[in-house]
């Protein structure tokens, strides 16, 4: 398994278990100017319209530059994609984009990208790779307004499964009734309790991991895996 993590404020690693010291101090891809100067032959931001590879070497990256999480699961912190922010077609999104589009036709991986919140991701380029897309809400009318716009368009993308998790939910019946009647029932939705825990485990700046097995929270996660995840052609 490959977790990529695209958001401007990278911060899966510490979901992931990693300390916040140490998560702190990994630099994004986009800005590790030493690593896309040696595979674009330009630094970033040292001169303007300046002449880079837009067809660099990937296939090593997750490998490399991947932070190892367990055995099985390699966290690559790619940062923001977005151009706009940057000006140009720089060399870092460049190679970011080559990257990521690169992962996600890996056929013997699972990728999972945590992208920036919003619909930002189906500008990128990036969405019509998706094979399973997830949709996190809150248990509010607008965001699940938001949620199924963003289905609605990533439908138009082609991608052809959609699940809404609903997180942050604490009276979980009112929350799945107002989840079907915006929604509908054409879309599969899923239920993730509240932890009164997790905001202690947020304040101290730990993982999820140290939250205890018995955690509905976790429990919720583990039957959303297993039971529409896991099932995925």
């Amino acid at each position: 398994v490959i977790a990529l993590d695209t958001d401007s404020v990278p911060n899966l690693a510490q979901s992931l278990g990693i300390p916040y010291e140490e998560a702190s101090k990994i630099v994004p891809l986009v800005r590790n100017d030493d690593f896309v100067l040696e595979r674009t032959g330009a630094r970033p931001g040292s001169t303007w319209g300046a002449i880079f590879k837009l067809n660099p070497r990937v296939d090593d990256i997750a490998e490399k530059y991947g932070l190892k999480i367990k055995e099985n699961l390699r966290l690559v912190v790619v940062g923001s994609i977005n151009a706009s922010r940057q000006g140009c077609l720089c060399p870092a999104i460049a190679l970011a984009r080559r990257f990521l589009k690169h992962s996600l036709t890996r056929k013997e991986y699972v990728v999972i990208v945590d992208s920036e919140a919003g619909a930002e991701v189906f500008g990128r380029g990036l969405a019509e790779n998706f094979n399973l897309m997830l949709v996190v809400c809150e248990p509010t009318v607008k965001s699940l307004r938001i949620g199924h716009e963003m289905i609605r368009m990533g439908k138009e993308l082609g991608i052809e499964k959609s699940i809404v998790i609903v997180n942050k939910v604490i009276d979980k019946e009112a929350a799945q009734k107002l989840a079907d009647s915006i929604i509908g029932d054409e879309i599969q939705t899923f239920i993730v309790r509240f932890d009164q825990r997790l905001p202690e485990i947020e304040y101290k700046g730990l993982g999820l991991d140290q939250l205890p097995q018995d955690s509905f929270f976790l429990s919720d996660l583990r039957s959303l895996v297993e039971s529409f995840i896991l099932n995925q052609p």
